[in-house]
């Protein structure tokens, strides 16, 4: 019977990746609670699994090295084997080979590397000699056999239907298309009809859009996946990371079923791990160090997430050592990131670890310590139209707070326009709209304005992207949230609220400075997407350049 090898493949690898997830979940739940036979069964189906659908595929290669561990497992569920440190680093072994090996043979590449055969071998060996061992103990004797829990049938709980994100994106692409064309037929429509009849026209549009807007929150459902997935990953990164550098520590996790955007998610990845490096690296004290003050032996991460106000907030938090004010206010002096004497809050000493190159680390080490790494995570968050905040208490351990919009197909945007064109700025850096006051309104780039009482610079958007000077005798600020601070950007004309379908930019145009999308107006006008971080940034540390 024909098959479609590709598809099927595909579906091979989605699947094995789903239960190599699990396994390491399961693993690592044995490590701490080894009297749970129901682990060993769903870790033991994954690897028969994944042998006999390499097999069907004539992936010998793949097939014989999931047989080994098969046996490795085998004998752990027979009791030949105890669940120990050593097995558990084996078998998370071998889950980083399946990855390497399922990649390779996907490829092309049915072969096993000399790391992968060392470990084939040590795993081969370690099942001999769990055998020559029972068989020694038992010699002589007779005993019943002992009896295995087989876990329950989850039933249609964890049934799952696999969609391409690329048919959901040409899905979102397409009601985002039908929104533009909605818009415009609204108007058309409203210039057409000037009878009665105007208003059933109107009203039958309206329930048009509502039932478009119905289908666009369940194509956005669609794309929403748990971040638990992730979150378990990073638990045995914690444990990877924690004993190579001699130290002990655990991750808690909560909020496992909170659901993010699929591409929101594929972007957290590093960040969170960056973050679990720098807190296990430079945050959990040594045993020793961790006792002699008191405390548990072994540190404590918190991973958590939820849902605020349409975002997700992601919590990292540790029992560490925490930040070291005195020497971050050093290394900034050092570094001419702040004047010596300069007073600065604990917030503003806390965000001066964002900066490119800095670091407080006394030494060098495989994680990190070369002042490579925080800045890059920040520059990540943003990127995703996030922020980043950080807590620290020296001696008690630190938090970090990430904030994320759930989706970065669409945005709830704010429609300004400067000279000619119409930009959109996400209304979640918006805090309120103000007229630009008379005196101010012929100075060509910027300045400071009193909002209530309180000074707040800003700047021309004109200005700030290169444009013509606009002739307009009224004009506005719009007072955005940036950087743990504010700043006001004038602008020509307020044209209000919108939902915008976020068009990514070409190739070609990916580069620009201030701009992070574009999107299709109502009147079919393409209008850019401002990057208000990097737009302010650069906009305001220009001046003070130019001051200077």
């Amino acid at each position: 019977m024909d098959f479609d090898r590709e598809q099927i493949l595909a579906a091979f690898l989605a699947e094995s990746e789903e239960g190599l997830q699990l396994v390491e979940q399961r693993v690592i739940a044995a490590e701490a609670d080894s009297h749970d036979p129901g682990a060993l069964d769903d870790i033991f189906r994954v690897a028969h699994t994944i042998k006999g659908n390499a097999a069907l595929l004539e992936f010998k290669e793949l097939a014989g090295f999931a047989h080994v561990v098969e046996d490795l497992l085998d004998n752990l569920r027979g009791k030949q084997l105890t669940i120990s440190n050593e097995v558990v680093s084996m078998i998370l072994g071998a889950v980083d080979a399946f990855r390497a090996l399922l990649l390779g043979a996907s490829e092309g590449r049915d072969r096993l590397d000399s790391t992968q055969e060392d470990l084939k071998a040590r795993i081969a060996c370690t099942v001999a000699g769990a055998k020559m061992h029972h068989e020694l103990a038992v010699a002589g004797e007779v005993h019943s056999p002992v009896a295995v829990a087989v876990s329950t049938n989850q039933g249609d709980r964890y049934r799952t239907l696999r969609v391409e994100v690329s048919k959901l994106d040409k899905m979102l692409n397409l009601s985002g298309e039908i929104s533009i064309i909605q818009g415009r037929l609204r108007r058309m429509i409203e210039e057409l009809f000037v009878n009665q009849s105007r208003q059933n026209v109107v009203e039958m549009h309206q329930e048009s859009e509502r039932l478009h807007k119905e289908l666009q929150e369940q194509i956005m459902g669609a794309r929403m996946v748990p971040i638990e997935p992730l979150f378990q990953h990073l638990v045995r990164a914690v444990r990877d990371i924690s004993q190579s550098q001699n130290k002990l520590a655990r991750l808690e996790v909560a909020g496992g079923d909170v659901e993010v955007d699929t591409r929101v998610l594929e972007h957290l990845r590093d960040p969170l791990l960056h973050m679990i490096r720098n807190a296990v690296d430079h945050g959990i004290e040594t045993p020793q160090k961790r006792v002699a003050g008191q405390k548990n032996a072994c540190g404590l991460l918190r991973l958590t997430a939820c849902h605020i106000a349409g975002n997700i907030v992601i919590q990292l938090s540790d029992d560490g050592a925490g930040f070291n004010r005195k020497r971050i206010l050093e290394k900034a002096v050092a570094a001419g990131l702040v004047q010596d004497g300069e007073k600065l809050s604990d917030s503003e000493v806390l965000r001066l670890v964002f900066n490119s190159g800095f670091s407080t680390a006394a030494t060098v080490t495989e994680l990190s310590g070369r002042g490579v790494g925080m800045d890059i995570v920040k520059r990540n968050i943003e990127s995703l139209r996030g922020s980043i905040d950080v807590q620290s208490a020296e001696g008690v351990g630190s938090t970090f707070t990430l904030r994320l919009p759930l989706t970065l197909a669409i945005i709830e945007g704010f429609s300004v326009k400067s000279g000619t064109e119409t930009y959109v700025i996400p209304l979640e850096s918006i805090s309120e709209c103000l007229d630009l006051p008379q005196e101010y309104i012929e100075c060509e780039t910027g300045g400071v304005i009193s909002l209530r009482g309180e000074p707040l610079p800003f700047v021309r958007l004109s200005d700030a992207l290169g444009n013509r000077g606009s002739s307009c005798k009224r004009q506005s600020i719009i007072v955005l949230q940036y950087d743990g601070g504010r700043a006001g950007l004038a602008v020509d004309e307020l044209l209000g609220e919108s939902q915008a379908i976020i068009k990514p930019l070409d190739r070609l145009f990916q580069k620009v400075p201030d701009v992070s999308g574009s999107t299709i107006l109502g009147d079919g006008r393409v209008a850019l997407i401002l990057d208000i971080t990097t737009l302010m940034r650069g906009a305001i540390a220009a001046k003070t350049t130019s001051v200077n």
